[in-house]
């Protein structure tokens, strides 16, 4: 691997703010970012990508190979969620199963971003459809979650009328507030063209890299308090998400391939495939699996799948594909 681009990964301002976050609960500092500030910078980031995503598709044609990348968007957020269930119920019941599974078939927009951050600095770019695409994967996970948690409620207590609320699911994974800000900036983004981004820039990019940086520093707490129910997640655990992990990059990075995608979107299509939501699926969770424990799943997605793609996935992925693409 190129240790250069690990190095500066790490020494990159946003990564270490997420540890100087985590050093907030290890140093007990009396630092708090209120939780109504940690939802403005989540919100204004899912706005800042969608609206740029939308502009890079308003330059950019629809091409065959953005409708295949699509394609294998849809059938990474699909086939994750269904075999990663059986393996973690291994050891686990169906509920927390369910929703882990959901956790890992869904992505994190943070992990998105900090890959695109980290793209930049190396002069390499994405293209907009990507955006689209990690919109499309944000919700089958969820819906195939809770499909999967009923279908194991009927078979165990075999209880036949285990129904789901279909009005209420449908509503959560596809007008949730992370789905419904990105595809909705994503679509602005498309119709205002390139005055509308003159407008915005200021807003949607000049001041990125700064809020990035402040969401993590917020997230380094996050993950630090999470890391104290790390007992509860136990070696299976962190042996399951780090087996998954190397599975999906292997599967993405073939079909990156296979496509034939730039180097760029190939790094975001595998950081997204990589990714387990601490955000989306947790909140989905809530209520349509409420018998799964939270401590697990997020102590999961937050404190081991996120700071390993962001500190070590993120170098490997892309040193990966450039040898791939004989570019090293």
């Amino acid at each position: 691997m190129d240790f250069h681009a690990a190095l500066n990964n790490i020494l990159n301002p946003p990564v270490l703010f997420f540890f100087l976050g985590m050093g907030v609960v290890f140093f007990k500092s009396d630092l708090r970012i209120t939780e109504g500030v940690s939802k403005f910078l989540s919100l204004y980031l899912l706005f800042s990508i969608g609206f740029k995503g939308g502009h890079e598709l308003f330059k950019s044609p629809f091409a065959e190979e953005h409708l295949l990348t699509l394609i294998a968007c849809m059938f990474m957020a699909c086939f994750v969620p269904i075999y990663s269930y059986f393996i973690f119920r291994a050891k686990l019941d169906h509920a927390n199963s369910a929703a882990l599974a959901g956790s890992f078939g869904s992505i994190s927009a943070v992990t998105f971003v900090t890959a695109g951050a980290f793209l930049h600095s190396y002069g390499y770019e994405y293209q907009g459809f990507i955006v689209a695409g990690m919109a499309l994967m944000e919700s089958p996970a969820i819906v195939l979650a809770v499909i999967i948690d009923r279908l194991g409620k009927k078979k165990s207590n075999g209880n036949q009328n285990e129904k789901i609320q279909w009005g209420h699911l449908l509503h959560e994974a596809f007008f949730s507030s992370s789905v419904y800000i990105l595809i909705g900036a994503l679509i602005v983004g498309y119709l205002s063209g390139e005055s509308g981004w003159n407008t915005t820039k200021p807003f949607t990019e000049d001041i990125f890299k700064g809020l990035l940086t402040f969401f993590l520093l917020d997230k380094g707490i996050d993950a630090a308090k999470q890391m104290r129910e790390m007992k509860k997640v136990g070696f299976f655990l962190i042996g399951s998400a780090l087996a998954i992990m190397i599975i999906n990059v292997v599967i993405s990075i073939l079909l990156t391939k296979i496509i034939q995608m730039p180097i760029g979107d190939a790094l975001m299509f595998v950081v997204l495939c990589a990714s387990a939501s601490y955000i989306a699926v947790p909140a989905a969770m809530k209520d349509s699996i409420p018998e799964a424990n939270p401590s697990i799943y997020l102590t999961v997605a937050l404190s081991i799948v996120f700071p390993i793609n962001i500190i070590i996935g993120i170098p490997l992925y892309f040193y990966i594909l450039k040898v791939i693409a004989g570019t090293v």
